[in-house]
């Protein structure tokens, strides 16, 4: 999906930051319409094709939850960021056991804010779709059979567990490109907990270890974000 092409959806009661928003996403190419409650920002989305919502979960004539809960009731393909002023661990997995795709807590950056749009709108676009069916992967030297969980270089053959698997997967599907953190905990672990992401630097660890045969093979740590594997 080109970047000039998508049409976000930004339902923000505050004024002052849903301008500000609205203004800064419009300078980088994406059509967003703004909406200062989830009743108008409803009514919009029925009328109109979105790519992309962008919800505050607290706004008045209806919060964010039920809006979210009505937009995957009427399209339940189109994905959407929450933004929060809570930390709350029951408010982010309410968020996610709608079918957030990804949250941010206020106050935030806008680089951070772009980074994640563009996250989404990659993998949820038909050719990275296309791309997760996939079950045969060339990794410089190695061939990974994700179906059989099987990693093969030079005749040898190493069986991995389904976590490693999955993560390596994961690291495939985004090869040369950065995996973002949470979106592989939410996805593997189906929670980003500390402990879940000392596990995963575990695997990572583990997966580093079982690629080393090949110096052109790197996994590489993008600090506080994810994963790049270079191939």
């Amino acid at each position: 999906m080109e970047k000039e092409t998508v049409k976000i959806l930004l339902a923000e009661d505050d004024e002052n930051l849903g301008t500000l928003l609205k203004e800064y996403l419009n300078a980088k190419d994406y059509t967003t319409h703004l909406y200062p409650d989830g009743v108008s920002a409803l009514e919009a989305f029925k009328e109109e094709d979105f790519d992309l919502c962008i919800i505050d979960i607290m706004m008045p004539k209806m919060d964010g939850f039920t809006l979210a809960r009505e937009i995957r009731t009427l399209k339940n393909t189109t994905p959407f960021i929450f933004l929060t002023a809570k930390t709350l661990q029951d408010d982010v997995l309410e968020g996610f056991s709608i079918g957030a795709d990804d949250y941010i807590t206020k106050p935030f950056s806008m680089e951070e804010l772009l980074y994640r749009i563009k996250a989404i709108l990659r993998r949820t676009s038909p050719e990275e779709e296309s791309e997760k069916n996939r079950d045969i992967y060339q990794i410089g030297k190695y061939q990974f059979d994700a179906n059989k969980q099987i990693l093969s270089i030079d005749g040898n053959s190493r069986k991995l567990t389904t976590k490693e698997s999955e993560l390596l997967r994961l690291l495939c599907n985004n090869k040369n490109r950065m995996l973002d953190r949470n979106y592989a905990l939410r996805t593997i672990w189906e929670d980003d907990s500390y402990f879940n992401a000392r596990s995963m630097d575990v695997y990572i660890t583990k997966l580093r270890k079982y690629l080393k045969e090949d110096e052109s093979v790197q996994i590489l740590n993008v600090h506080g974000k994810g994963y790049k594997l270079i191939t």
